[in-house]
């Protein structure tokens, strides 16, 4: 079931969010003010979180609050990789977690943590452990960063690909299980942390990966997972089949579902990081992914395709 609706993804990073086309992240705050008003109004009392934000940034939370961003939120989440691309150490944490707490009453959410295999195992072992000593307990949700490695032939994402060096290259070494599906040291004890610990799993557009992801999540003991739901993609032909493939099939689980990436035609840019032409088509896509899925009372919301075909049936 979908418990929280997440607001982008990593908008104060330049991967996802272009700063030379909204330097005042003006554009962003009204398209984010404008989305959160619609997921409130399509599914009331559903959690509404503002992306994971990376870096850790107080002025950026202090920057949306006095846009307005804050008055359709319920929660700010914030990404953290300290052994891999922050320049703070792991202990720092809580530190980092209170720098939030301090421009902000509402709960931090860390929807982005993990470690890389890229060095050694051990090193992602130990992540886990620590990350799990320091935020347990202090934080409401945490989800781990991630399930699977990236298939070596896909591409991460970010702004300089290769030409990052070693940056680039951990980001196919940050799940439990290698890219042949076989479990890595980490992943023997991460049931020793569920259900506190999440997993944020992204799945790309018809994602051979999905029933095996289930499956593992089940064995782990995961209850709450993230992932995305791409506005970019829904252009593709049979997008809808393929997101009903997977809202079914993470059913079981307590599902943030992150809404974000622009579709190229669609942007002040051709890219997926272009703030929108039009900030209300973003909004009004949130609000059309929850009516076909959000789960309301006893069942899965239909959309109005599924109620037609029941009645002709």
């Amino acid at each position: 079931m979908i418990e929280a609706a997440m607001i982008w993804n990593e908008p104060n990073n330049k991967s996802h969010w272009d700063p030379e086309l909204d330097p005042d992240w003006s554009r962003f705050a009204r398209m984010g003010r404008i989305a959160g008003e619609a997921i409130g109004a399509e599914a009331p009392g559903l959690t509404r979180v503002l992306g994971g934000i990376s870096p850790i940034d107080p002025n950026f939370v202090s920057n949306m609050i006095g846009q307005g961003v804050f008055d359709q939120l319920d929660a700010v989440a914030v990404h953290g990789f300290p052994l891999d691309w922050n320049l703070w150490p792991i202990d720092g944490w809580p530190q980092k977690i209170d720098e939030i707490t301090a421009v902000t009453d509402l709960p931090v959410w860390v929807s982005e943590v993990g470690a890389s295999s890229f060095g050694a195992e051990e090193v992602q072992e130990f992540g886990l452990h620590r990350t799990a000593e320091l935020l347990i307990g202090r934080v409401p949700r945490i989800h781990w960063y991630s399930l699977f490695d990236l298939p070596q032939a896909w591409t991460a994402t970010t702004r300089h690909k290769e030409a990052e060096g070693s940056s680039y290259y951990r980001h196919f070494y940050m799940g439990l299980l290698r890219e042949n599906g076989t479990p890595k040291r980490a992943a023997r004890s991460f049931a020793d942390y569920t259900p506190a610990l999440g997993i944020c799993q992204w799945f790309h557009f018809e994602d051979q990966r999905l029933d095996d992801a289930v499956m593992w999540l089940k064995r782990l003991g995961v209850t709450q997972l993230r992932t995305g739901l791409s506005w970019a993609d829904s252009f593709r032909p049979d997008a809808d089949r393929w997101f009903d493939r997977m809202m079914r099939a993470l059913e079981p689980f307590e599902v943030t579902v992150t809404f974000c990436f622009t579709p190229e035609h669609r942007g002040l840019a051709p890219h997926h990081t272009s703030p929108p032409l039009v900030d209300e088509e973003f909004a009004e896509f949130c609000a059309r992914m929850l009516r076909r899925y959000w789960r309301a009372g006893a069942g899965f919301a239909p959309s109005p395709a599924r109620l037609g075909a029941a009645a002709e049936g």
